[in-house]
């Protein structure tokens, strides 16, 4: 590993990993809701909510795939050095996946879980440029109490082959992250629109 490639990560390493971790549960908890990581660090190619998300979640047991936008030297020494997570090539075999929303109309290959073990499915970190754009849906499910107006700048062709691949309790968590703030997709939330 190239040394002059690391930077900084948390300044407080367990308070802030603790931190993004609570972040992470609180947006699957509440689907739809921003949640805000003021002190997430930076890193070139990734938004701090994303490398926060990364820092928090991701570690020597969690082998990470990688989309090419974000498969640079920088990233991979960083989040080897910071995280110890094993990168994959292999959709099938990673445990979370980082991706950004050129990536979103291809889910083909991830592990959706299975009916008894639908925990061991992966989860998809998603970098997008805003959370607050794009076509109004409407939200549905536990954690919402009727249903949330959400705006996200993803294609109809993610929602479309979010509907076709869900079979819950099997299904893939999604974390949108965007400068400072993040918002969970959780299996279990129901997109009501309709995608034509």
């Amino acid at each position: 590993m190239n040394a002059q490639l690391l930077q900084p990560a948390f300044v407080d390493p367990v308070l802030d990993a603790q931190r993004g971790f609570r972040a992470a549960l609180k947006a699957l908890a509440e689907p739809g809701l921003i949640q805000h990581l003021p002190s997430a660090p930076r890193l070139d190619g990734l938004a701090p909510a994303t490398y926060a998300l990364c820092l928090a979640l991701l570690d020597v047991d969690t082998p990470l795939w990688l989309a090419p936008s974000f498969d640079t030297p920088l990233i991979r020494a960083n989040l080897a050095f910071h995280c110890g997570c094993p990168l994959t090539t292999r959709r099938e075999e990673a445990v979370f996946a980082l991706l950004d929303e050129q990536d979103l109309p291809d889910l083909g290959g991830f592990d959706h879980g299975n009916d008894r073990y639908p925990d061991q499915s992966c989860t998809l970190l998603v970098q997008l440029s805003d959370l607050q754009t794009g076509p109004t849906l409407s939200w549905r499910g536990p954690g919402i109490e009727a249903q949330r107006q959400v705006n996200l700048p993803v294609s109809g062709a993610f929602w479309l082959q979010r509907q076709h691949r869900e079979a819950f309790p099997r299904g893939l968590d999604v974390l949108f992250a965007a400068g400072h703030h993040l918002i969970g997709l959780p299996r279990s939330t129901r997109i009501t629109e309709e995608f034509a």
